[in-house]
């Protein structure tokens, strides 16, 4: 992992699979924003804290996904520092029976087996119309950005560097990316349009990039996200099942699913531009010989 200063007291880490800033308070209070991987950052990250005598006093997580949370509750117990999230994201870690409301592909039995870690008791629930926060005497922007996830937010630090979490995608991203995820696309293109608003002197995509200006990116995943919505339009050549579409969808990118899990993430990605593709106007959806199926317009 590698920790480089992005301007002022905003630094940020590379896990190699992500970029998790944090805010300096003083040479050893930091308030991380996000928290990574629990298998593939945690020790790490910890390495990175150990090594320069950090402190973690605070949380501040852009949304409730396993590569951004993953360490939360495991952190708060560790530092005893306060965690902040939406007031929705909240919610929904705040169980396994509400996580289950967002992972609804799988049962209760899977959610606390392969996500049990991300239960995490927010400290601090932002509503949805709160646009600053303080944590550990440091105030915050926040920048609402439902669509990547329910209640996906962005965070501005004192020194006008946005996080973005989730809500971009860097162009290195992009070209290896067959379909990446949004939880609703057609809200996600809004919140993307909202970031133009911003007018920061710095980006940080969590995925991964750090930018000076983001407008032509907004731009390019916006085309990214029609050509993959016009990509899943084109496999369906007459009325088809989610489950048809999904066989022709491996086959046609292919995309190979060895395991459950890899299915359902598959699943929730697909599912992504189907439901855009409906939402849009370009799909229908009908009853057909006992089964729910989409046709083209």
């Amino acid at each position: 992992m590698e920790l480089w200063k992005v301007k002022g007291n905003t630094f940020c880490i590379d896990t190699g699979i992500s970029y998790i800033p944090f805010y300096m308070i003083n040479e050893r209070d930091i308030i991380l924003l996000d928290t990574g991987w629990a298998q593939a950052d945690r020790v790490g990250l910890e390495g990175i804290f150990e090594e320069n005598g950090y402190q973690v006093v605070g949380i501040l997580c852009s949304h409730a996904h396993v590569d951004h949370m993953g360490n939360c509750q495991y952190f708060k117990e560790k530092y005893q520092c306060v965690v902040a999230m939406s007031e929705l994201e909240a919610l929904l870690c705040s169980s396994p029976v509400n996580l289950k409301v967002y992972y609804s592909s799988q049962t209760l039995a899977q959610v606390k087996k392969n996500l049990g870690h991300m239960i995490c008791k927010a400290d601090i629930r932002i509503p949805k119309d709160q646009e600053k926060i303080q944590i550990a005497g440091v105030e915050f922007r926040i920048l609402h950005t439902p669509g990547h996830s329910p209640a996906h937010i962005c965070v501005v630090t004192p020194d006008d560097v946005a996080y973005l979490g989730d809500t971009l995608v860097s162009r290195d991203v992009m070209e290896p990316a067959k379909l990446p995820y949004e939880y609703i696309l057609k809200e996600a293109l809004k919140s993307n349009d909202k970031l133009l608003e911003l007018g920061c002197s710095k980006y940080i995509v969590a995925h991964k990039g750090v930018y000076d200006e983001i407008k032509g990116l907004v731009s390019e995943n916006r085309k990214l996200h029609e050509r993959n919505a016009e990509r899943v339009l084109s496999l369906i050549d007459h009325s088809m099942t989610r489950e048809e579409i999904m066989k022709t969808a491996m086959e046609k990118l292919k995309i190979s699913i060895r395991s459950v899990s890899r299915y359902l993430t598959l699943e929730r990605m697909l599912n992504t531009y189907v439901e855009y593709l409906h939402d849009t106007g370009r799909l229908d959806l009908i009853m057909e010989d006992g089964f729910l199926k989409y046709r083209v317009k």
